[in-house]
């Protein structure tokens, strides 16, 4: 017999693959940044002639540098919707209809964490290998993700676990901000607020090396750049790093636990029952 988390999670599953336009909308937006932003910065390559090694920290190109961080960008972005489905299932009473049932309010934020952590990690995984086709599409006009390191096996389960851990901890802060506010206007207000500062202060996207001294100071404790430092250290070498990918893991682990006991905490108080 399924338990309430099993069951409730399956439930969030089937209804986001009972969406495909939702997951076109969500494929769309890394596919344009790969093929169009990305693509204008293509020709900025490391090297003498180039962009230098040490500011995008040994990527072959700024491609490579970039679609790494796509990756972590997509992670995060990807859990945006989560809370805001928990708010539409209050507004529309499905939510009541859950609370009367017998999951335990840690079945329903756990199964809303759990689902809402599959979608960010399965389009991260899409962007990581769509940039690597790219590499290997044969087109001269075409640029993609050059990965200049042996991945070995331990390398391959740390990006994996390094896109989970960013995903998870996203996942879970958005539904806890899900429950807690009851307006999708209020929703996104907030997770706005917290998404875009936590993604421009980090160095997904934003070339390492050009960065003011200040926000190579925040960006080095960034949970993003943390995640992104895992995948790179993996694909480029450890050259331009200062810690080993197990040091930017740990990290990246300390904050995901942190920000579950926030969340956690967040949950409890609004699903405890009102006198």
């Amino acid at each position: 017999m399924a338990t309430p988390l099993f069951a409730l999670t399956r439930r969030e599953l089937l209804r986001l693959s009972r969406n495909p336009a939702a997951i076109f909308t969500s494929l769309l937006v890394p596919i344009l940044y790969l093929t169009l932003f990305g693509q204008g910065f293509s020709r900025l390559t490391s090297g003498p002639e180039g962009i230098p090694s040490s500011y995008i920290l040994g990527a072959p190109t700024f491609f490579s540098y970039f679609s790494v961080g796509m990756v972590g960008f997509v992670a995060v972005t990807g859990t945006l919707f989560t809370g805001a489905n928990v708010i539409f299932d209050k507004l529309f009473g499905i939510f009541k209809r859950i609370a009367a049932s017998p999951a335990t309010s840690a079945d329903v934020f756990g199964s809303r964490v759990l689902a809402g952590s599959v979608q960010p990690t399965l389009l991260a995984l899409f962007v990581l290998g769509l940039a690597i086709l790219l590499g290997h599409s044969g087109s001269s006009s075409l640029s993609g993700l050059d990965i200049t390191a042996s991945v070995s096996v331990v390398g391959a389960i740390e990006v994996v676990v390094a896109i989970i851990l960013l995903s998870a901890m996203f996942a879970g802060l958005f539904v806890a901000f899900g429950f807690a506010l009851s307006q999708p206007q209020s929703y996104f207000a907030a997770v706005n607020t917290l998404n875009l500062p936590v993604l421009f202060t980090s160095n997904a996207l934003y070339p390492w090396g050009t960065m003011p001294a200040w926000l190579q100071a925040v960006a080095t404790y960034n949970p993003v750049s943390l995640a992104v430092n895992v995948m790179r250290e993996n694909f480029f070498g450890t050259t331009y790093y200062a810690y080993p990918p197990e040091v930017y893991l740990g990290g990246l682990l300390a904050w995901t636990l942190g920000m579950f006991v926030v969340a956690t905490l967040i949950a409890r108080q609004t699903l405890r029952p009102k006198a």
